[in-house]
């Protein structure tokens, strides 16, 4: 090869190379909109760390959800505040103490004042940045938690926009960094015995979580494990999930699980966590009820009928999703508990208000045809955003209401599925089970 033939070459290869890093520096810097806002490049530091020790890292929660504050949504803003501070959530079972980073006790009707005219607000759970925030410390479930409220003003006044990259991993990374440095890595023993306390819970747990990653397409899954410890944790958790009949030994190592055992686990677990609610509640009102005289109201049972009582508490099911209920103590006597929905959408009732509650199934609307054609274009999954690119005519607002339809249904359905990033799930079925 000439010296000419050797330049054109070397240049040719040179101009292959810059193509190549030009689409690759194009695709790197694609806009998908989870930079925006602080944290962002914090957030890429701590999810690039080589975590070796993840596994010993002490596990943490941080739940975030942006709130809009316009409308009804600003007097829920004064009821959830209201709420996280209720009685009973203290070890003592005392109202929660609201405080900030500066102050043991904080005003809770000043913070409200100061954040009137914001857009919106952060409501987290676990951890906050340097801002105007409050927080109360909860006792009331098996997992001791913080819930924050955080303005969405910065300290210019102007809005406060926060990296979503930052909030859906940032957080958590910082919450675990904390606790590891208070505490210290998990020990061997304490990480054994959170494993043996999982083989007999009644919810869903990690040994649940392996078992259906690795079951085949028929539910058949193998006890065997090449460590004898883990092997003792799968069979003792298969043993106990055959006495809940969601398991089977067909032999051998051999057994086959249920095809919804996730979602059956979550309902139950949910089940338990009411039915404490309820135990704790009557307790603190000194209010005597027998066990079978404790209902959970499920509207979406074919005998599910009205019921009427007095009001005895609001709470709060969901307190990140601000999802409440009623206990409510029926002419029948006996107590119910009842879902009603996001807080912004019911109105606030006086103290022993009498309430009927019933189902508002009434069949198929236009909107369930609107999701599922959303869904259909969207592999299944319809959110407010899906919904805007799918009919540019249609306004955030309009869409918001098939959300609240949504959340309506999975009170009656059960089974809808909403993803970690606010989508929902709609079945090819989801018409039929609204008609039904």
């Amino acid at each position: 090869m000439g010296r000419d033939s050797s330049s054109r070459y070397l240049n040719r290869v040179i101009k292959a190379a810059r193509r190549a890093g030009s689409k690759s520096r194009a695709k790197s810097r694609r806009f998908d909109g989870s930079r925006i806002g602080r944290g962002a490049s914090v957030a890429r530091v701590l999810r690039s760390r080589d975590r070796l020790a993840s596994f010993r890292s002490r596990r943490a929660i941080v739940k975030t959800r942006l709130v809009r504050l316009s409308g009804k949504a600003a007097g829920g803003a004064r009821a959830h505040l209201s709420y996280i501070q209720r009685d009973g959530v203290t070890r003592e079972g005392e109202p929660g103490d609201l405080y900030t980073a500066e102050q043991d006790s904080a005003d809770g009707k000043s913070f409200l004042e100061r954040g009137q005219g914001d857009r919106h607000q952060f409501r987290v759970i676990v951890s906050a940045e340097d801002a105007d925030w409050v927080a109360v410390d909860h006792f009331n479930t098996g997992h001791p938690h913080t819930h924050i409220v955080l303005r969405g003003k910065d300290e210019r006044g102007a809005d406060l926009v926060i990296a979503p990259e930052y909030i859906s991993r940032g957080m958590l990374e910082r919450a675990i960094d904390l606790v590891n440095l208070d505490l210290g890595p998990r020990t061997d023993l304490e990480i054994e015995e959170r494993l043996r306390n999982d083989v007999s819970a009644e919810r869903l747990t990690t040994i649940d979580r392996r078992l259906a990653r690795e079951m085949n397409d028929v539910g058949l899954v193998s006890a065997s494990h090449s460590d004898p410890f883990q092997q003792s944790l799968r069979v003792g958790r298969l043993q106990k999930l055959a006495r809940m009949d969601l398991a089977t030994h067909i032999g051998g190592e051999t057994w086959q699980l249920e095809p919804d055992l996730a979602d059956t686990l979550r309902r139950i677990g949910e089940r338990g966590d009411i039915i404490r609610t309820m135990q704790r509640e009557l307790t603190a009102r000194n209010l005597e009820r027998a066990t079978a005289d404790r209902v959970i109201f499920d509207p979406a049972s074919a005998d599910a009928s009205p019921i009427v009582g007095r009001v005895i508490m609001r709470g709060l099911a969901d307190e990140h999703q601000d999802r409440h209920f009623l206990l409510v103590d029926g002419v029948d006597g006996r107590t119910h508990y009842a879902e009603i929905g996001r807080g912004d959408g019911v109105e606030p009732l006086p103290d022993n208000a009498i309430v009927k509650i019933a189902s508002n199934a009434d069949g198929v609307r236009e909107v369930d045809h609107t999701i599922v054609q959303v869904a259909a274009a969207n592999d299944g999954r319809y959110s407010v955003d899906a919904h805007l690119k799918h009919d540019s005519s249609a306004s955030e607002r309009f869409a918001q209401t098939h959300i609240r339809r949504l959340e309506a249904m999975r009170r009656l359905l059960r089974n809808l599925e909403r993803e970690p990033d606010g989508s929902w799930v709609i079945s090819g079925d989801h018409l039929d089970k609204v008609e039904t």
